[in-house]
């Protein structure tokens, strides 16, 4: 459930979706009867709850509402590129519901209704589930909701999180053990982040991540989820709170892996990343001292995260305000 605010009075529903009070006919829920009942009487919900309830529910009545205006967003944001164009999936044009790209595509290619590609990608993970296919296999197929299948580029910006609506709203109404459901979930708050709505990624995050430990889920998705919220915390300006989660994910990642595996040498740099946001300079350099030369004998030295991670060790060195000469020309050297 991503709807995790009472409808009534915006305050904060129970983590299990079943300890909420709903109304009986469309599952809206709410943090108390009393909630409920003003609602109904006096907050408008009598007049709409047919229409709630027939559009399958609350949550798949909000995600409906809400893909239709993410589609609208995406489409706004793509109209300059994509006029005169056609979709390569359906071959009509944007008159009715206009196309997007956000790609790495060129010229004339690319260019799509998010429907034509939401539909493609049900039907490839149906038939991914029909096959039973799991693990990688069952990913690969799934990539069709965020990657586009001509330049085999993710989507970004609003594309992406039109994409992450229609995936979710092709879901949401499976129960909360589907695995669908739940990589639909997580592409919906990555979509979000890539579309610059952070507090509306936050709240998906976190329930994906309530979710993840509610049901038990292994140790390595619930970091990875985990690394995602701390990312969202720190574009929010809550630095505190994605330094002590980006602390954890590296010590977990590492605990897990090992020091030398290529996530843990990702979750050092993040961790000091958020070290140095923090003008806590000696702890970052410190950390990255130690994981410069295992990220440099396991990556090699033009590596993306090794790229990365000497840039951030040289922001350490020039920020510090007790840095030494020799340390400003370390940090001239490493850039």
């Amino acid at each position: 459930m991503i709807l995790t605010l009472c409808t009534a009075c915006a305050a904060p529903l129970p983590d299990e979706p079943d300890d909420a009070v709903q109304c009986a006919e469309c599952a809206t829920r709410y943090c108390s009867e009393r909630c409920e009942r003003y609602d109904r009487r006096r907050g408008g919900h009598g007049k709409i709850c047919g229409a709630i309830a027939s559009g399958g529910g609350a949550e798949q009545y909000n995600a409906d509402k809400r893909y239709a205006e993410a589609v609208a967003e995406a489409v706004e944001e793509c109209e300059e590129d994509t006029e005169g164009q056609m979709c390569y999936i359906c071959l009509e044009d944007g008159s009715e519901e206009g196309l997007v790209r956000m790609c790495a595509c060129r010229g004339g290619a690319g260019f799509a209704h998010v429907s034509c590609l939401a539909r493609q990608a049900k039907i490839l993970v149906a038939e991914a589930e029909e096959r039973d296919l799991v693990g990688e296999a069952f990913d690969d197929i799934f990539e069709r909701w965020h990657t586009c299948r001509l330049c085999e580029q993710r989507y970004h910006g609003v594309v992406l999180c039109a994409l992450g609506w229609a995936c979710w709203k092709t879901y949401v109404s499976r129960p909360e053990t589907d695995m669908a459901r739940g990589m639909a979930m997580s592409l919906l708050g990555n979509g979000l982040t890539a579309a610059g709505h952070d507090e509306e990624a936050l709240c998906v995050k976190e329930t994906d991540l309530a979710a993840m430990r509610r049901l038990g889920a292994p140790e390595c998705d619930i970091l990875v989820v985990q690394s995602n919220l701390a990312m969202t915390y720190g574009r929010l300006g809550r630095k505190e709170e994605a330094l002590r989660m980006r602390r954890g994910v590296y010590t977990g990642t590492m605990k897990l892996l090992g020091k030398e595996a290529k996530e843990t040498v990702t979750e050092a740099n993040n961790y000091s990343s958020s070290l140095v946001d923090l003008k806590r300079f000696e702890e970052a350099s410190s950390l990255l001292r130690k994981t410069i030369p295992i990220a440099r004998r396991v990556l090699g030295n033009n590596h993306e995260i090794m790229i990365r991670m000497m840039w951030t060790y040289a922001r350490a060195l020039c920020k510090d305000p007790s840095a030494t000469p020799d340390d400003l020309r370390e940090a001239v050297t490493t850039l």
